[in-house]
């Protein structure tokens, strides 16, 4: 019987997720051994869009796409995986919802480009030369760059299957992803791959599973801003956590380490707009309405992984 085919793409992100699948160590022989990876591009293997494109459609089991759709080239390349794939899956958070490098969509594109060639302070660039898209080279060769877009994650450009959340996901957690898929347990299409918990229900932390009350915070407080309690609710301390809303695939790391939960988890089950969530959950837990005031950059703390999809921007976007 052959073996079910692979596929993995990198599209705009860091290349956190590919580590995220090389640390599953041991079991990553095992994965090796059960499926035919086809195309792993572009940080594993040297191949060519040529020959993804020339694979039959359907041919692909399960493709795995990891970062924001960024660019002509990423959108170019997810359309031609959902035709080849039987299963494609938004490979951590940026995939899924857009991840913290969608936060490009607070800016316009000509105001990234002159901050990352001309206007920072370690740039050389006398004659504000930017990117260009064509480019011609002894006056026969022309070279192509693929255009800039807004940031977008993978569900609107095609239909995704499943999501794994995470920035990256946590090496356990893509075991269990890796053991969902090869094992044939899914959850119904549509679907996050996911234990169905929030980061609270799982963190040491939680005085709940200590069998005491939740308090509410009576100040807000940055991760500078002293050190908190060894074992005590960061949230309950004024650290704005958002463990609340978050799925806990992670096993609540961050805050095992005195670190806030940032939310790159993604949405608990039930969730449709995790941003808007989140600002519920964190003013349900504040004692008065003027700390809401004290919150700290609320964006990019509400909408950190989330931005582009979220309803408000879509709203604004139009």
């Amino acid at each position: 019987m052959s073996k079910p085919k692979l596929a993995y793409y990198l599209a705009g992100g860091c290349g956190g997720c590919d580590i995220a699948v090389v640390d599953i160590s041991e079991m990553l022989v095992d994965v090796a051994l059960a499926v035919d990876i086809v195309f792993w591009a572009p940080t594993v293997a040297d191949v060519k869009y040529k020959d993804l494109e020339a694979m039959p459609d359907g041919s692909i089991d399960v493709g795995l796409f990891t970062g924001n759709v960024r660019n002509s080239e990423h959108e170019h390349i997810a359309k031609v995986l959902r035709n080849k794939c039987k299963v494609l899956i938004a490979f951590g958070i940026c995939a899924a919802c857009g991840g913290i490098k969608g936060l490009v969509n607070l800016h316009t594109t000509d105001e990234l480009l002159d901050k990352a060639y001309v206007n920072t302070f370690s740039t050389d660039n006398p004659n504000k030369e930017l990117p260009q898209t064509t480019c011609v080279v002894d006056g026969k060769y022309e070279l192509t760059l693929p255009t800039l877009m807004y940031a977008r994650p993978l569900d609107e450009v095609v239909k995704v299957d499943y999501y794994i959340g995470g920035c990256p996901p946590h090496y356990e957690h893509v075991k269990a992803a890796f053991t969902a898929l090869l094992s044939g347990q899914l959850p119904p299409p549509g679907s996050w791959i996911t234990m169905g918990k929030a980061v609270c229900e799982v963190c040491d932390r939680n005085p709940v599973l200590k069998g005491k009350p939740k308090k509410l915070a009576t100040e807000v407080k940055r991760t500078i801003d002293g050190a908190p309690s060894e074992d005590g609710c960061l949230l309950e301390e004024g650290y704005l956590c958002l463990g609340p809303v978050t799925q806990g695939d992670c096993g609540a790391k961050c805050p095992a380490a005195n670190i806030p939960c940032r939310g790159c988890g993604g949405p608990i089950p039930g969730v449709k707009d995790y941003s808007l969530r989140a600002i519920s959950a964190i003013a349900s837990m504040l004692d008065n309405e003027e700390l809401v005031d004290q919150i700290p950059d609320p964006v990019h703390l509400f909408y950190r992984y989330t931005l582009p999809s979220s309803f408000p921007y879509k709203r604004l976007k139009g």
